[in-house]
């Protein structure tokens, strides 16, 4: 496998007093699906414009192969923007061809590679139509189409999962993987985490502009603090309140979701269920990335309050 890499190294971005990017920096290598996830405005979307050369950056630089993204580079990378990015009079595969021919392929390279795409994807029934026309999940599998068709080195998509069904999440789920095999470096947003989660082979968690987390999901929910999964049917609410080192996390019906802090005892947790009634699950395991993200945002608020308040 090639160790060539997509680097985003120390990369700023202010707009004024706001600042959209902080020293953001991590890479994405060949071969791998990388999950970028953050909140509404972290800064996932501008970095990958600025990875695309559409915005500039005020600090840092991106890199393919140990060089400086260049307008040549560019021409290899497959991107999909969060915005559709399609021309909506444009019949689907005149529009896909055009974006072939503008990335270099012959007219009849463009063909194949259009009716190659379109079939993949599902959408080679609505060639002959007007995006406009199809449906918003179609017009996401035709914006995916538009990313891959011109064979690219390096694939960028921002939300590519929006608005599409089971079905189409499982095709795009399997093309990005196939791509990955082929040795192409993959990085898409999403805030679907349990997607993110599924297909990632690394991810990076970015809040307020800076990457706060990074690297395999396993090792990413390894360093949250261990849950307790606990089902007592005729336990009341608060019966785990009190418990050394033991903090409620959630209650799920009958289950309810314990975070065990250093020092806590499992044993007592046990007891104290027990002392309820029967028990029909006790099981120990790490946060989701849905829950590890959750944290992260919490913490972010967190941080804002301290500073509102030492402020005033």
């Amino acid at each position: 496998m090639s160790d060539r890499r997509l680097e985003v190294d120390g990369v700023s971005k202010r707009y004024g007093d706001t600042v959209a990017l902080s020293d953001m920096t991590f890479d994405v290598r060949a071969g791998e699906v990388f999950g970028f996830v953050g909140s509404n405005g972290a800064g996932k979307t501008t970095t990958m414009r600025i990875a695309l050369g559409v915005l500039a950056a005020d600090a840092g630089e991106v890199r393919w192969d140990g060089a400086p993204v260049t307008l040549e580079t560019r021409s290899r990378i497959g991107y999909m923007p969060e915005e559709r990015g399609l021309y909506p009079r444009m019949r689907v595969g005149e529009q896909l061809e055009y974006l072939a021919r503008l990335h270099g392929l012959t007219r009849a390279d463009a063909v194949r590679a259009t009716r190659e795409w379109t079939t993949r994807l599902g959408v080679d029934g609505r060639i002959g139509d007007e995006v406009q026309k199809l449906s918003l999940g179609n017009q996401q599998r035709v914006q995916l189409a538009a990313a891959l068709v011109h064979h690219p080195e390096i694939l960028v998509l921002d939300e590519p999962f929006s608005g599409l069904d089971p079905v189409a999440v499982d095709v795009m789920s399997e093309v990005l993987r196939e791509k990955c095999a082929e040795g192409v470096p993959v990085v898409f947003s999403s805030h679907q985490l349990e997607l993110v989660e599924r297909i990632s082979d690394r991810v990076g968690i970015v809040r307020a502009g800076s990457m706060v987390a990074v690297g395999p999901v396993a090792e990413l929910r390894g360093r949250g603090t261990e849950e307790l999964v606990v089902d007592a049917p005729q336990a009341a609410p608060g019966w785990a309140d009190g418990l050394p080192g033991v903090a409620v996390r959630s209650h799920q019906g009958q289950r309810t979701v314990l975070a065990l802090g250093d020092g806590a005892d499992d044993q007592a947790v046990l007891r104290a269920a027990l002392a309820t009634g029967p028990v029909r699950e006790f099981a120990r395991r790490l946060p989701t990335l849905t829950e590890l993200f959750r944290d992260v945002v919490s913490a972010d608020e967190a941080t804002k309050d301290e500073c509102k308040g030492a402020a005033a």
